[in-house]
């Protein structure tokens, strides 16, 4: 019976459309739409009576730090910085992972300089080409060995293709600039991780020039000794 009820056709039921008088106000509202509204109607009007409650019942005496850390802009407060958006932990964890993404970088450059350097002083220090010819008499070895020597003299012989040249240069350019990049990555990581244990607990003073055995440009810090329990 079911089969043949479902093989019956049946008349599709439609909503109810906006009538073409007020097709300007838009799609004809159905009941869950204004039950959605409703809704959100009412806790807005239930949170505008919190507040009004709490208007009339504060203390106008009473201090918070959110006035001296904040501003009124057209009516609204907004905070005067961000500064202070992150504790002290989060702090100490987003610098730690700085750090460990430049000690990466620096290790990674110094593997590059290492296989460089290798591959030029392969190509610099590469041994001569060396024939050894077997002459029958004396005037043979003369003859081969003159010729030798005349070929050895040519100026080509000692001169590397203009291709090998070019890429030669280019590598000691490039080891070059990797150096100085190595340079500046290796001071990065001394003053990031000095701001990281600056940032440490404990009581710590600049030292001068006269209490140190060995002056340097850059700032040394001296933390006081503590009991450890």
């Amino acid at each position: 019976m079911s089969s043949i009820r479902n093989a019956i056709p049946r008349r599709a039921h439609k909503e109810r459309a906006q009538p073409q008088a007020r097709k300007k106000f838009g799609l004809l509202e159905k009941h869950k739409d204004y039950v959605e509204r409703a809704k959100s109607f009412h806790k807005k009007e239930e949170t505008l009576r919190i507040l009004r409650e709490k208007a009339m019942s504060r203390n106008p005496d009473e201090f918070y730090f959110k006035m001296i850390s904040s501003r009124v802009v057209d009516g609204v407060h907004r905070p005067k910085s961000q500064a202070n958006k992150y504790s002290h932990d989060e702090l100490m964890l987003m610098k730690t992972q700085d750090i460990a993404y430049v000690i990466q970088k620096l290790q990674s450059e110094k593997k590059k300089i290492e296989r460089l350097r290798g591959a030029l002083h392969a190509l610099d220090n590469k041994p001569p080409n060396k024939h050894v010819y077997y002459a029958e008499d004396r005037e043979e070895a003369k003859e081969i060995r003159s010729r030798s020597l005349h070929i050895n003299a040519s100026p080509a012989q000692h001169n590397l293709p203009r291709n090998i040249r070019k890429k030669t240069s280019s590598s000691y350019r490039e080891l070059e600039e990797r150096s100085k990049r190595v340079e500046q990555l290796e001071k990065l990581y001394s003053e990031m991780a000095l701001q990281k244990e600056l940032q440490k607990p404990g009581r710590k003073r600049k030292l001068r020039d006269d209490e140190m055995a060995s002056p340097t440009t850059r700032p040394v810090y001296k933390w006081r000794a503590e009991r450890k329990r």
